[in-house]
C-alpha cells in the first residue's frame, strides 16, 4: 500500500467518524486547508520533474477530490440526521386535544361581570352610566352631601385622607360613589336617571370588607319621583339580578345624611342547607340602602326642592356578587390568584343580556 493509499484511508476514516459539523470541519481543514496534509502534497508538484508530475499529479488530485467528496457527503448526512432528530423532538401529537386560544382561556373577573349585569338591567329601565374620579374633594365627598364639618356621620366612613395641598385642603379617596351624584346634578338638568358603578375606599379589612371595594348607586331626579317608583325599581332590579320570578322586600327606617326619609332594604331569602336562595323562604337579608334625596343636597346642587325631587340607592357590588355566585370570602377578589379566577371567572363571550339571560 502506497503512502497516498494510507493517507486516504486515514482521512476517510476521520471523515466517517465525525459526529457533528464542527468535528467534520476540523477534519476538512486538517486535510484540505492551506496547511492540510493533502494541500502539502499538492505543493510538492511544482518541484517535480515533468515525468514525476505526470505520474503523481492525477493521484494527488484524485485523493483531494475523493476527500472533498467524502466531506460533502458526510456533511449532508449529518444535516439530514439533525433534521430528523429535530422533527422527532418537535413532533405534534395530533391525538391530543387542541389547546384553547388565549382569548378563550382568559376569564372575566366576577366584579367586571357583575357590573356588566347591573348595567344591562338598569339600561333596560332607561338609566345611563355616570362616572367620576376616585380622588375627591371634601366638599363633594361630604359637605355637598349634607355632611357638615364635624358631623358625627363623617366618623362612620373611616376615610383615607391625602396630604394637604398648597391651600391646606386635604382630598380624600372617595368613601362612596355619591360624589358623582353631586357632579351629575350640577352638570345636568332634570330629568336625571343614572347609575354610578365604581371603586370606593374605606379603612376596613376582614372576611367581608376590604380597603377598596365596589359600589353602584342609582339616582333619579324629576318633578314626580317618589318612594313608589323607588320600590318598583329596586324590585325589578332584584328579580332580574338574582333571576327569580318574584321577591318580597321590606324597608326599615334608617339614617343617611343625604336622604330623607332613608331606609335599609331587606330581601326575602331561604338559608336551608347553608345555601342562600332568594325569592323563597322566611328569612331576610339586608342588601342595600336607599331614600329620597335630601332637600339640602338638592339645594347644594343648585336645584329647587319645591320644583324637583328624587330618590337614590346604593348597593355593594362585591357583596351581591358573593351572594349570587356563592363566594364565601371577599379578600380573594383582589389577590390575583389565577386558580380562583379560573374557577369563579366568566368566559369573555358570556356577555350579560336580559334577552339571553344574565348568566347564560
Amino acid at each position: 500500500m502506497t503512502d497516498l493509499d494510507t493517507l486516504e484511508r486515514d482521512l476517510l476514516a476521520l471523515v466517517s467518524a465525525a459526529s457533528d459539523e464542527a468535528a467534520l470541519d476540523a477534519v476538512r481543514v486538517a486535510a484540505l486547508g492551506k496547511k492540510g496534509s493533502v494541500s502539502d502534497l499538492l505543493k510538492t508538484l511544482g518541484a517535480m520533474t515533468p515525468e514525476e508530475r505526470k505520474e503523481r499529479g492525477p493521484l494527488i488530485n484524485g485523493l483531494r477530490d475523493r476527500v472533498q467528496g467524502a466531506v460533502t457527503a458526510r456533511k449532508t448526512a449529518l444535516a439530514e440526521a439533525a433534521l430528523e432528530a429535530r422533527l422527532a423532538s418537535e413532533r405534534v401529537d395530533v391525538t391530543l386535544p387542541v389547546r384553547e386560544a388565549p382569548e378563550v382561556r382568559g376569564r372575566i373577573h366576577p366584579i367586571s361581570q357583575v357590573i356588566d349585569e347591573i348595567t344591562a338591567i338598569f339600561a333596560d329601565m332607561g338609566f345611563a352610566v355616570a362616572e367620576g374620579p376616585d380622588i375627591e374633594t371634601d366638599d363633594l365627598n361630604f359637605t355637598a352631601l349634607n355632611f357638615p364639618p364635624g358631623h358625627p356621620a363623617r366618623e362612620m366612613h373611616d376615610t383615607f385622607f391625602l396630604a394637604p395641598d398648597r391651600d391646606g385642603k386635604r382630598k380624600v379617596l372617595r368613601t362612596h360613589t355619591s360624589p358623582v351624584q353631586i357632579r351629575t346634578m350640577r352638570a345636568q338638568t332634570p330629568p336625571i336617571r343614572v347609575i354610578i358603578p365604581g371603586r370606593t375606599y374605606r379603612h376596613d379589612s376582614d372576611q367581608t370588607h376590604t380597603p377598596m371595594f365596589h359600589q353602584v348607586e342609582g339616582l333619579v331626579i324629576d318633578k314626580a319621583a317618589n318612594i313608589a317608583n323607588l320600590k318598583w325599581v329596586l324590585e325589578e332590579f332584584c328579580k332580574a339580578f338574582f333571576e327569580v320570578e318574584g321577591v318580597k322586600m321590606r324597608f326599615r327606617p334608617s339614617f343617611f345624611p343625604f336622604t330623607e326619609p332613608s331606609a335599609e332594604v331587606d330581601i326575602q331569602c331561604s338559608r336551608k342547607g347553608g345555601e342562600i336562595r332568594f325569592g323563597e323562604g322566611d328569612d331576610w337579608l339586608e342588601i342595600l340602602g336607599c331614600g329620597m334625596v335630601h332637600p339640602n343636597v338638592l339645594r347644594n346642587c343648585g336645584l329647587d326642592p319645591d320644583a324637583v325631587q328624587g330618590f337614590a340607592f346604593g348597593v355593594g357590588i362585591d357583596r351581591i356578587a358573593m351572594l349570587k355566585y356563592g363566594m364565601p370570602d371577599l379578600r380573594p377578589f383582589f389577590e390575583a390568584d389565577v386558580r380562583w379566577l379560573d374557577h369563579y371567572g366568566f368566559r369573555p363571550l358570556d356577555v350579560p343580556s336580559l334577552v339571553g339571560g344574565l348568566t347564560g
